[in-house]
């Protein structure tokens, strides 16, 4: 694979809502960020991914883009957005734009258009059906609940929507739609962004029916046009797809680079091992061999075809330490240290959610009146119709809900945890005052300082960027180990997913020089075998020397 800019780099996720907030209005923004690009550059962090920031009426976060010219007011202005990147360049970082490309906002000017009559220029920008035997055109549920259709009394047709119904989904068989949306990306590309994560982008394709067909072979050809337009007419550019329902095989078609659609994919298969924000938040049972399963195949069936998108978590899913790790006081810096190790030795690109550098965890608010997320929202709606007791619709919430991931950035144990003066737009968690940014770059054994060892690890070894990876100790119930790679060199993962000490068989002789990183000061090694304490990880250079 011909080797490129980002291949050695991790990407760091900002949620501006939640990040930093400069004016005191409770609210993160652009200058917020800009004021913490030094502490990014001090991590490691080369890129970062900025959730939307266009101007938006907020129903859905920001991913309801009403203009995609301008900047969401709460966020700054448009000025503020270009001093950014200018500012980013000052600090060696490259941004990534969100572009919600599958819909926009009904306050889009698209879409006020094109509902105001069937005969308007804009009417074909969306999908509008008349109804089929006098019901909604196909059956399927929207995202966040009830139909993906909603009725439009003025024009009386049905328009789509695979979200919310402020979410109306833009019609990628109009050539005049793609191509306004080609001229907006080249506009920002102009500007100085040098990457998009595209949201829900293999939902953009739907049939002459309505239907959504996610795995259509027109999905390919709006990409490969897309790519032609705009990402290929510049050299220093990055594009990350999500396609949550994505296997090996649709990756390599995505992102393999002779195709020319995208860099990489965010692929959800591991985030669905646990029933988290699936239907019902239904909890699914699973084991450590499932995860291994699940994670192998994405490292050895793209290869060297295709690149893989690497992360335990996002702006959509609960905190990694509280769901893969253990939270709990005396191991959520190891499980956290531990989670970091397995994922950043892997071949891909390592994605850094805001607040997992310094281990922020699940937060347990006290009633449904503290959540702000739509989808949290509306289940706690559904189940309380439904008959369930107040206590278990919290406790699926609390395990599920996407504000585990929103509530404000902790950089230090002041009042408003650093984050704002004044009163934040969602509730702090509680334990900012022990776990905050200030406390873990004052302790050199914190998860910060093991991030950015992890980060330094990834510029200066080939082997973690570009290495085989090979699966050991495939069997065992709770050690996940792999060894990478490449040319002369071999690296050597080993970590313990429970709070239980095992030993393991390692038949290679292992120096203090060798280990490259580590969560305890020591190794415990006797003879020919290693035993592993509670979520110990250790990554070891081991010369070419096989276990």
């Amino acid at each position: 694979m011909e080797k490129k800019w980002w291949h050695n780099q991790v990407v760091y996720q900002i949620y501006p809502r939640s990040f930093r907030d400069s004016n005191g209005d409770g609210i993160g923004d652009l200058n917020g960020i800009r004021e913490k690009l030094g502490y990014l550059q001090e991590l490691g962090v080369q890129i970062i991914w900025l959730c939307p920031v266009y101007r938006s009426p907020n129903r859905d976060n920001g991913y309801d883009i009403s203009d995609y010219y301008q900047i969401m007011e709460e966020f700054g202005t448009i000025e503020d957005m270009y001093a950014l990147i200018e500012e980013c360049k000052n600090h060696d970082i490259s941004i990534i734009m969100d572009l919600v490309l599958n819909h926009s906002s009904d306050m889009h000017e698209w879409f006020r258009e094109s509902r105001s009559s069937r005969e308007n220029p804009y009417r074909d920008y969306y999908i509008w059906k008349d109804p089929v035997d006098g019901k909604e055109p196909t059956s399927e549920e929207a995202f966040f609940g009830g139909s993906v259709w909603e009725w439009d009394e003025t024009t009386q047709q049905y328009y789509r929507h695979t979200f919310c119904r402020e979410q109306p989904d833009l019609n990628w068989n109009n050539i005049h739609m793609r191509q306004e949306l080609y001229k907006m990306i080249c506009f920002w590309m102009e500007k100085g962004i040098q990457g998009f994560r595209l949201d829900a982008i293999d939902r953009i394709y739907k049939n002459e029916s309505g239907y959504l067909e996610s795995k259509s072979d027109k999905i390919h050809e709006f990409l490969k046009e897309m790519n032609h337009n705009t990402f290929s007419t510049a050299s220093h550019m990055v594009t990350v797809g999500e396609a949550s329902g994505a296997d090996t095989e649709e990756a390599r078609l995505y992102s393999a680079p002779d195709r020319q659609e995208l860099d990489m994919v965010f692929q959800f298969e591991v985030m669905g091992i646990d029933g988290t924000r699936t239907r019902d938040f239904e909890p699914k049972g699973y084991t450590l061999k499932d995860l291994k399963q699940v994670m192998a195949k994405w490292q050895t069936e793209l290869g060297s075809d295709a690149w893989n998108s690497l992360f335990w978590s996002n702006h959509d899913y609960p905190r990694a330490v509280s769901r893969f790790g253990n939270d709990a006081p005396e191991y959520r810096v190891l499980s956290a240290k531990m989670l970091a190790t397995l994922l950043h030795g892997m071949r891909g690109t390592p994605y850094i959610y805001q607040g997992e550098e310094i281990g922020m965890t699940n937060v347990r608010y006290s009633d449904i009146s503290d959540y702000r997320d739509i989808e949290t929202i509306n289940f706690y709606k559904k189940k309380k119709s439904e008959g369930w007791a107040e206590e278990k619709i919290m406790e699926y919430v609390r395990r599920n809900s996407r504000d585990n991931a929103r509530t404000p950035m902790q950089w230090d144990d002041s009042a408003g945890a650093g984050f704002s003066e004044g009163t934040p737009w969602i509730g702090l968690n509680p334990n900012y005052t022990e776990i905050n940014v200030c406390q873990n770059r004052q302790d050199r054994a914190s998860v910060f300082y093991h991030y950015k060892k992890l980060i330094e690890l990834r510029k200066t070894k080939d082997v973690l960027v570009y290495g085989s990876f090979q699966m050991e100790y495939e069997t065992h119930s709770q050690i996940f180990a792999y060894t990478r790679n490449y040319e002369d060199e071999s690296v050597l993962v080993i970590c313990n997913f429970d709070r239980t000490t095992c030993s393991i068989p390692l038949n290679i002789s292992v120096d203090e020089k060798d280990i490259l990183l580590s969560n305890y000061e020591d190794l415990k090694k006797e003879d020919e075998t290693l035993c592993l304490r509670p979520y110990e990880a250790v990554m070891i250079q081991t010369g070419g020397k096989t276990i």
